[in-house]
């Protein structure tokens, strides 16, 4: 890959899914038919962007004129990936190798064979969120760091420290993500569609610091490499049920093939956070009791846990995409070899691992995903993950079903009024879904679910009104349902009993809001933003129920349900800041996402 002879192409570090514009502007222009976007695997990397802000520009005549200012507005943020030098307002630079910009402040460099890129981006923001409950204040700052060597070699790193307080941040129960006892999270995550994040102490409400980045060797048909960062699989505006890129980011070693214009491969193998302790494996800390006397402490570690998933995406025309992946969580002693393989059917390799010593085996999915265009302006779409399958589940006799979860949504946008998009979405996930009867080896990572966060046998409906005015605003407006069923423990000789249940029957927890929301970016990742948002979150009581067992026909109480008031499960769902119906209001600005 390093000597091959190809034309000098952009660095291949990814942008990160909170830089949301660039994505909903990729979004517009490939609804309105201008680019051909595969929606299936995100983040994409600056040279994917800069390659489809390049097909853009060569059909700049069908673009309206607030999205010809959009595409020279992002052909200006990508200019070093194109190997060029931006433009700013206030600036220091000779306009061909540095430029030291203070009105939307970074610096950028690049030798004059483009053998060496590399720009620096401080990171600032403040976000004031206030209701009838009180006010909470978030803060952020850090940096960011991104080089190129020889059009080969990306890396890039990334550092934020964030912080919640204000009067309602001293009281943990308020806390919107979560809720800290020192350096312990001991509710949560709640069912909301927040980033996931790891706690630090803090005795003002809440502290988290994130740092991403890595390293990837790349050539204009694929690259490799090691890298943190969230990703998402599976098509989708709201939550995808894949992979949602909520669940704090993990280490990974990362895999993607484009050889061809019509097919892209994606593989990687995640280190992922267990949150359970391994008994077995722990040091020995020199420590004093209570009295003064020297004793032995033993802090445990955490079970390992690892995921291998791929993904093959298919593009035979613009008007058709669809992807096919698998995926395993494993927890063995150390990584194994078999799930380093990137095109492998997973469950097979851990049969084969695992059934001649007659133990349970590991946690595998598989997942597909499928994108129409049948018209320009409209896009129809549709995720599935797949927990477990059994045909015979499909026949009417068999009251069990397939613990699974699907994905239905469309986008009309750019008709009859350009910059007028309506979106709409539905989730259903059934029982047992994202469960596993080994704690070790669930589908979360720092007990977040990996995949919709409204977990199991649950159903959400998203829509929403967005209108683009001038250039870098965004005009928002939408509605969500979001609706939590009966509840099971997956115990594994009764998961039978739980998945021949009827799925969203009985509701135990239910959230509707309203939000609009207000964002404009400045200059490049500089943003101001306002959100308001009323909620109506309300919990359901839930008692014991005696059913019938399908297999003997006779009486059985349903001990993997869980019951409770409907308190319980408000407290247990929801933060008490969004508990009953509020009215909520924030303001805030920032310095990079």
């Amino acid at each position: 890959m390093l000597v091959c002879s190809v034309s000098l192409m952009a660095q291949n570090n990814p942008v990160s899914l909170q830089y949301s514009r660039i994505y909903d502007f990729l979004d517009e222009l490939s609804t309105d038919g201008i680019i051909q976007l595969n929606e299936a695997v995100r983040p994409f990397t600056e040279r994917q962007i800069v390659l489809l802000l390049d097909s853009a520009d060569h059909r700049r005549e069908q673009l309206n004129r607030r999205q010809v200012r959009d595409l020279d507005f992002y052909l200006n943020e990508y200019a070093l990936a194109r190997d060029t030098m931006r433009e700013a307002y206030v600036q220091y630079t000779d306009h061909s190798t540095y430029n030291l910009s203070l009105c939307d402040p970074q610096f950028s460099y690049r030798t004059a064979n483009n053998m060496f890129k590399m720009q620096i981006r401080p990171i600032l923001g403040m976000d004031v969120i206030a209701s009838k409950k009180g006010a909470i204040i978030k803060r952020w700052y850090g940096a960011e760091l991104k080089m190129d060597i020889a059009s080969h070699l990306s890396i890039w790193g990334s550092l934020r420290d964030i912080s919640w307080n204000g009067e309602l941040g001293l009281k943990p129960e308020y806390f919107p993500a979560g809720v800290v006892d020192g350096a312990r999270l001991t509710k949560g995550p709640y069912l909301n569609n927040l980033l996931g994040v790891q706690y630090k102490e803090a005795n003002y409400g809440g502290d988290f610091s994130d740092s991403k980045g890595g390293i990837s060797l790349y050539t204009w048909w694929g690259s490799i490499g090691v890298s943190r960062e969230n990703i998402r699989w599976g098509d989708a505006y709201h939550c995808s049920n894949i992979l949602a890129g909520r669940a704090p980011a993990a280490p990974m070693i990362t895999l993607q093939l484009t050889p061809v214009k019509w097919l892209q491969f994606d593989y990687f193998h995640a280190w992922l956070v267990s949150n359970v302790l391994d008994s077995t494996s722990y040091y020995i800390e020199q420590s004093v009791d209570g009295q003064g006397n020297p004793i032995q402490v033993r802090n445990y570690r955490p079970a390992n846990k690892f995921m291998a998933a791929n993904m093959l995406t298919f593009m035979p025309c613009k008007y058709v995409h669809f992807s096919i992946g698998n995926s395993i969580i494993y927890g063995e002693d150390n990584v194994q070899a078999a799930y380093f393989i990137p095109i492998a059917f997973y469950k097979s390799l851990d049969h084969l691992l695992t059934k001649g010593l007659n133990t349970q085996n590991q946690n595998s999915q598989a997942f597909a995903t499928i994108t129409v265009r049948p018209v320009d302006h409209l896009k129809l779409y549709s995720s599935v993950y797949i927990d477990e399958l059994k045909f015979s589940r499909f026949k009417s006799s068999n009251p069990q079903r397939n613990p699974i979860s699907y994905i239905v949504g469309f986008d009309w946008g750019g008709w009859p009024v350009r910059g007028l998009s309506l979106k709409s979405e539905f989730m259903r996930s059934y029982i047992a879904c994202y469960t596993h009867s080994i704690d070790a080896i669930t589908y979360q990572s720092n007990s977040y679910c990996l995949g919709h966060y409204m977990g199991d046998n649950a159903q959400s409906i998203f829509v929403e009104l967005s209108y683009r005015p001038i250039r870098g605003m965004f005009l928002g407006l939408s509605y969500t349902h979001d609706t939590r069923y009966n509840q099971y423990n997956y115990l594994r000789r009764d998961i039978g009993n739980a998945i021949a249940q009827d799925p969203f029957k009985d509701k135990i927890y239910r959230n509707e809001e309203v939000a609009f929301n207000v964002v404009y970016e400045v200059h490049p990742n500089m943003y101001v933003r306002a959100n308001f948002l009323y909620n109506n979150a309300r919990g359901y009581d839930h008692v014991t129920r005696t059913s019938i067992d399908p297999r003997t026909g006779k009486p059985i109480d349903l001990y993997s349900e869980v019951t409770g008031t409907a308190d319980y499960f408000l407290n247990a769902f929801c933060p008490a800041f969004y508990q009953g119906q509020n009215f909520s209001a924030s303001l805030g600005f920032s310095f990079g996402f």
